[in-house]
């Protein structure tokens, strides 16, 4: 349990937060099915990464840590072993609380020539899996859920001869997206992925940066597909991680909501299918500059927040969602957060995959931010918040959501009295110092 205060004075300075946590699975799955060894610096260091390393560490691939002698930056080394090399593990594979393992991986086990079992923890066996068991079957792997509930435990049978499909996908999700371009890589033809919107298009810049053939395009109907032709070898490769968007959103609030605040948040990720936090922030009056662009590979930048009032249209409401929702899904609850400290309301739309996250956070952010004394209620696919009331201390339930843990602990920057955030251990998942590097800034 932690206990926090309302701020009293302005944050000021300047921080780094850890490496994207997309960018850092990626790197190790995409280094060990390649040929020769991968360098990883600026990898988060976090449960559900480690998650990653420790999955294909059991598939037989040598990952290891050291110092650089040079600059003294710690280093990831991934041995790979090319697309062929992987071997079958002697347990089950377990993902703790990722997502983004449990879906990935099971692309790449799908065409493996051994069988596989692979799960998390309660709330990943909770998840819906059946989003990438249809697609990934439509290729001819054999994957089924164990317990017949189209979730985790997977169980995926090897010796399959997978072909190439054309898969149109409901909904806008990069973790269902590159499972099956991941799957798509041993495939006998071409892989295509649409989507209504592109959602984070990491997979695929790391992809061709390790040489496969693989790009996105803008449909005729407007909506997105991602290209992958097989038979290229993935190469070694160095990788630099930049911060995460996603946990530079809890900073860069903290700044917006404490008066009199400056803050720098340094080399930040802001490619463009995950910083719609940035724009919609501007849109509602937030004071917020990027600086020092760098647009190479993936594109990151220092950005620099004021503390801002907030607004909504001429008729004080303001709304979100569309095309703006994949862009910033994981962002939704600071979001929410920062909409109930305006003097307006805000409509959150198109949102239903918040039910499917480590929580469902259209239930537990209206939880806790009307514990707070926030006027808000739920909807079908989000929530409108009415501005307005000032918020008040109250115990956070996190249900073991990291995101919902940070996200509290900055909304009681601004509310009066003491909040407590309960099960706060679940912010290691994401982002282990948190608590530590809010508290340097307060």
């Amino acid at each position: 349990m932690i206990l926090l205060e309302k701020a009293t004075h302005p944050i000021t300075g300047d921080v780094f937060v850890p490496g994207d946590k997309s960018i850092s699975h990626r790197s190790i799955m995409f280094g060990a099915l390649a040929e020769g060894t991968t360098e990883i610096t600026g990898f988060l260091q976090s449960a559900d990464c480690l998650s990653t390393i420790e999955c294909f560490k059991k598939l037989g691939i040598l990952i290891d840590h050291s110092i650089r002698p040079t600059n003294g930056v710690p280093t990831i080394t991934v041995h790979g072993k090319g697309l062929h090399g992987l071997k079958a593990s002697d347990s089950t594979l377990y993902t703790g609380n990722s997502g983004t393992t449990t879906r990935l991986m099971s692309g790449i086990l799908a065409a493996q020539p051994f069988d596989s079992l692979i799960t998390g923890d309660m709330s990943i066996e909770k998840r819906p899996m059946n989003r990438i068991i249809t697609p990934l079957s439509m290729m001819g792997a054999d994957i089924s859920s164990v317990l017949g509930n189209d979730c985790a435990p997977l169980s995926i049978k090897g010796g399959k001869k997978l072909r190439g499909i054309t898969y149109r996908n409901p909904i806008a999700s990069a973790q269902v997206k590159s499972c099956i371009l991941l799957a798509g890589l041993y495939a006998d033809g071409e892989t295509v992925v649409y989507e209504p919107a592109l959602s984070r298009n990491h997979s695929e810049i790391m992809l061709a940066s390790f040489g496969a053939d693989v790009h996105n395009e803008v449909a005729r109907d407007g909506s997105a597909a991602a290209i992958l032709h097989p038979g290229m070898p993935l190469h070694g490769n160095k990788i630099n991680v930049p911060g995460d968007i996603s946990s530079a959103a809890y900073f860069i609030a903290a700044a917006l909501i404490v008066p009199g605040s400056e803050l720098l948040i340094r080399n930040v990720g802001i490619n463009n299918t995950r910083c719609g936090i940035l724009t919609v922030l501007k849109q509602m009056g937030a004071d917020i500059t990027l600086l020092n662009i760098n647009e190479s590979g993936e594109p990151r930048a220092d950005i620099l927040v004021k503390y801002s009032e907030l607004h909504g249209n001429q008729n004080k409401k303001f709304e979100i969602g569309g095309k703006d929702i994949p862009t910033m899904i994981d962002e939704l609850p600071m979001v929410a957060i920062l909409a109930a400290t305006g003097n307006f309301d805000t409509i959150i739309k198109d949102a239903a995959e918040l039910k499917v996250k480590e929580s469902d956070r259209i239930a537990t952010v209206v939880e806790n931010l009307t514990a707070m004394g926030c006027d808000i209620e739920a909807t079908d696919d989000g929530m409108i918040i009415h501005g307005g009331k000032p918020l008040h201390g109250a115990d956070i339930h996190t249900h073991n959501d990291h995101r919902l843990a940070m996200s509290f602990a900055i909304a009681a920057l601004a509310a009066e009295g003491a909040t407590r955030i309960m099960d706060d251990a679940c912010v290691g998942i994401s982002y282990p110092t948190f608590f530590k590097d809010l508290q340097n800034l307060l």
